[in-house]
């Protein structure tokens, strides 16, 4: 896969919509807010143009898009925490490829950590659920910093935990969140191309490459693939 010839020696991976399909979780979270205050439900579209800034901003949006009064914010989120917490992992699935391409990338040599805007104890629950955890020595959530991905301190926080510079780290992502953060980080970066882009064609992103699947990963991009 000529990853250990490339300079590359950590990698960065985000979870939703990279790793697992983490959307039907959300859909069966929000609805049973939005139950709870007598608000129809959401459905699969809004959630995958919503997700990817933090449980706040999810909030947020759920509530404008449900026509909600913007003051039910602290009651919304503390019973979408329950309810999340209760559903974690239950309707997502990991995505084909996943455990074929962390394998090949923990092969290679790379440290690998998983970094997400979803909070930190969710995020640690799921990649336990999935059998995900054993790849990842570092794992962050939207929690651990002041500031989330787009801005690029969450990256530069992980790198440093990783002991590796962010040039020779690669991010690994699904959306412009990824994107923006790499570039203002100094990481390259790989889109895969089914994930959650705000609604938007993952082709539209400024990134090194994208894949339709994590194990087709190769460093550099162009290179031709080696199994050795």
């Amino acid at each position: 896969m000529r990853l250990q010839a490339s300079g590359l020696k950590a990698a960065i991976v985000d979870l939703d919509g990279t790793m697992v399909d983490t959307v039907g979780d959300f859909v069966v979270a929000l609805s049973a807010v939005l139950a709870g205050f007598a608000l129809p439900a959401v459905d699969r579209a809004f959630v995958e143009r919503t997700v990817g800034k933090g449980s706040e901003h999810l909030i947020r949006s759920t509530l404008a898009h449900s026509g909600a009064d913007a003051g039910l914010y602290e009651a919304a989120l503390a019973s979408y925490q329950r309810h999340y917490r209760a559903v974690n992992g239950l309707h997502s699935t990991v995505y084909p490829g996943v455990v074929e391409g962390l394998d090949r990338l923990a092969s290679a040599g790379l440290r690998l950590a998983c970094l997400t805007n979803k909070p930190t104890a969710f995020a640690r629950a799921l990649l336990q659920d999935k059998g995900l955890m054993r790849y990842f020595g570092v794992v962050f959530g939207g929690d651990a910093f002041e500031r989330r991905k787009p801005d690029p301190l969450p990256l530069l926080n992980t790198c440093e935990a990783l002991g590796c510079a962010p040039a020779s780290t690669l991010m690994v992502g699904d959306s412009s969140n990824d994107a923006l953060a790499a570039r203002a980080a100094g990481c390259p970066v790989v889109l895969v191309s089914y994930g959650y882009n705000h609604g938007r064609p993952v082709a539209e992103v400024d990134a090194d490459a994208t894949v339709d699947r994590l194990d087709e990963i190769v460093w550099p991009p162009g290179a031709r693939p080696s199994r050795a």
